[in-house]
C-alpha cells in the first residue's frame, strides 16, 4: 500500500472558526469606535494575530502604545475562546469527516498544518482529534505562511518526504507554502482566488474516493 502523508488546514478547512475570529476582530474594532466589514476581514485570512490586529489598527486610523497592544491582542483572544467554548461536532465543515475516516481506513498518516494557536483544543470540542498523528499549530512555529514551515514540521513528523506530502488549504498564503514546500496543494474554496492550487474543491462535498485513491497511488 502507497503511503502519502496528508495535512490539513484547520480553519476553513475542517472548522468554519473564521466566523468568530471575524466576531471578535468586529467587536474590538466597535470598541474602539470603528466598523469592520466582512470584506475587510478576508485580509485575515492566514494571517498571524498580531498581524491582523497591525491591519485592523490601521484601518481604524489607531496609533496604538505596545501595552495597548498587548492588552488588545489578549481580549481579541479571550472573546474568540469564548466563542470556541461551544464549538460541538456540528461545527465540522460537510463530509471532512467521511475524508478522514477513508484515509484513516486506508492506514495514511493525517497532520494538521494551522496557524490557530488554539488547534488541539478545536479538534478536541469537534471530536476529531484521534484522527491526527501530528499537530503543528502556531505554537509550533516562528514562521507564518508562504513561509512552508509548518508544513515540513509536519512532513517530518508523519516521516514523510515533502514531495509525498498533499496539503489541503483555503488561504492563498497556505497554497503558496505548500507550493514552495513541494507538496500537492489542494485549494478548498474559490477557485479563482486559490488558483495556485494543483487542485481546486469547492468543499469536501465534490471530493470523491476516486480522487482521493488517485492521491495516495500516484
Amino acid at each position: 500500500m502507497n503511503k502519502k502523508g496528508f495535512i490539513f488546514d484547520l480553519d476553513g478547512v475542517i472548522v468554519d472558526t473564521a466566523k468568530y475570529h471575524y466576531l471578535a476582530w468586529k467587536k474590538l474594532a466597535n470598541e474602539l469606535g470603528f466598523e469592520f466589514t466582512e470584506e475587510q476581514n478576508e485580509m485575515f485570512k492566514g494571517v498571524s494575530r498580531k498581524r491582523c490586529l497591525e491591519i485592523l489598527l490601521d484601518l481604524g486610523g489607531i496609533n496604538a502604545t505596545q501595552e495597548q497592544f498587548d492588552t488588545w491582542m489578549v481580549e481579541k483572544n479571550v472573546d474568540y475562546l469564548q466563542y470556541i467554548e461551544k464549538m460541538d461536532e456540528s461545527e465540522i465543515l460537510p463530509k471532512v469527516k467521511k475524508v478522514l475516516k477513508y484515509l484513516k481506513k486506508k492506514d495514511q498518516p493525517i497532520a494538521l498544518g494551522s496557524a490557530s494557536k488554539n488547534a488541539k483544543p478545536i479538534l478536541k470540542k469537534v471530536g476529531l482529534l484521534s484522527y491526527f498523528e501530528s499537530i503543528v499549530d502556531g505554537n509550533s512555529v516562528t514562521k507564518a505562511k508562504p513561509d512552508p514551515e509548518v508544513f515540513l514540521i509536519a512532513a517530518s513528523d508523519l516521516k514523510m518526504k515533502p514531495e509525498d506530502c498533499i496539503v489541503f488549504e483555503d488561504a492563498v498564503a497556505g497554497i503558496q507554502a505548500a507550493n514552495i514546500a513541494n507538496m500537492i496543494s489542494i485549494g478548498i474554496g474559490d477557485d479563482k482566488i486559490l488558483n495556485e492550487a494543483d487542485y481546486n474543491f469547492k468543499d469536501f462535498t465534490n471530493m470523491d474516493k476516486k480522487f482521493l485513491k488517485r492521491l495516495i497511488n500516484n
